[in-house]
């Protein structure tokens, strides 16, 4: 099996193969070849991938020669034409968002996986790399709340007199949240989260924050662990539950996202003008919406003394560990469709390698993608 790594586009620092994980891949009997400059953002040069194996070559000698094409974004317009149906494109492409591009996908009979949709099961957790991006997303995020906020995170008791702790509010308890309480409790912070799911109560509790609960919420077992849709009577109780918090919050972090919808939300304009000058709201659903009616996606906000940042690509600020947890969920994917003497394997026995699949030979092959694309 031949597999090309292309170079990121755009703002993105990640690179999806570390050369660590090559020198793995090369022992598989994989013929690597890296895209000149693919980790420069990442710090690392070409001969370091040469030294594990890989060969560097052209962009284009990447689509002419690969049987597998990697790479972490979505795939650029102009170049969906370049990809040949026997070939297999792997990125992390938002398909249950990116329906137009599935579409083309399936027009032109390629097969696709995309990390994103890796199924949420114990099995799968090597390879989940929503998981493993979301910790990086939530520990920038916290760092940042605590730089632009005007306080201190923790308590000090000073000749000064004492400084009360920083109150965070949490929306959304799934990986990102969580490691947003740990690292807000390591800062000092008191910690409150809301989450529609009971199940994570325990986990923040763990963790040292306080749970605030709001009951009547619809839980889904077939959701694979995400939040689901809530009935209107619901939302509105949810709604006093997170004005009363947020109003007495220093720190916002929204983290509340539903897969292929627009973001919930949860911090309407009304609920920023309540809250005290200085405090600072972080959105990591801002691609999707945004939690914060004020969010502005890659942008920040400054609205009444508050500042409002939208970000979601947090995972760029810190390109070297999250190019190496990416990497590794990578190649654990990719043992799957590896078969013997490093031939592509691609066995659509394994439920995971069926979960991930989006496209193949002009069929949608995961369910939710084609459940999505045909109730549009």
């Amino acid at each position: 099996m031949i597999l090309g790594l292309l170079k990121e586009h755009g703002t993105e620092t990640r690179v999806a193969l570390l050369p660590d994980i090559v020198q793995n891949l090369t022992d598989l009997k994989v013929e690597v070849l890296v895209e000149q400059e693919a980790g420069e953002k990442a710090f690392v040069t070409d001969a370091a991938y040469e030294e594990a194996g890989a060969k560097i070559v052209t962009r284009n000698e990447i689509f002419e020669k690969s049987e597998v094409v990697l790479q972490i974004q979505l795939p650029l317009t102009n170049e969906v034409d370049k990809l040949k149906g026997s070939q297999v494109w792997i990125s992390a492409f938002n398909p249950l968002w990116e329906t137009d591009l599935v579409k083309t996908f399936q027009e032109k009979g390629l097969t696709t996986f995309s990390l994103d949709s890796i199924p949420r099961t114990t099995r799968a957790q090597a390879m989940d790399i929503l998981s493993s991006m979301a910790t990086v997303s939530g520990y920038k995020a916290t760092l940042e709340a605590a730089l632009k906020l005007p306080t201190f995170f923790p308590m000090f008791m000073t000749a000064a007199g004492t400084i009360r702790p920083a109150n965070v509010l949490i929306l959304g308890a799934g990986v990102a949240g969580l490691q947003a309480v740990a690292t807000a409790r390591k800062l000092g912070a008191q910690v409150f989260v809301f989450d529609v799911r009971s199940a994570v109560k325990e986990e923040v509790k763990s963790l040292g924050g306080k749970f605030v609960e709001v009951e009547g919420a619809t839980e889904d077992k077939d959701a694979g662990g995400y939040a689901v849709e809530q009935t209107e009577e619901y939302k509105n109780k949810q709604q006093e539950a997170i004005n009363a918090q947020a109003i007495k919050s220093d720190v916002i972090i929204c983290t509340a996202q539903i897969p292929g919808r627009k973001a919930p939300l949860l911090v309407p304009k009304e609920t920023v003008e309540k809250m005290k000058p200085g405090s600072v709201i972080v959105d990591l659903a801002a691609s999707t919406g945004g939690n914060c009616e004020l969010t502005k996606n890659d942008e920040t906000v400054h609205f009444q003394g508050k500042t409002i940042i939208g970000q979601s690509n947090y995972t760029s600020l810190m390109p070297i560990d999250a190019s190496r947890m990416f990497g590794k969920n990578v190649l654990n994917f990719l043992k799957l469709i590896i078969g013997e003497e490093g031939a592509l394997n691609l066995n659509f026995e394994d439920d995971i390698v069926k979960g991930t699949c989006i496209t193949h030979q002009g069929e949608l092959y995961n369910e939710r993608v084609k459940s999505t694309i045909e109730n549009k």
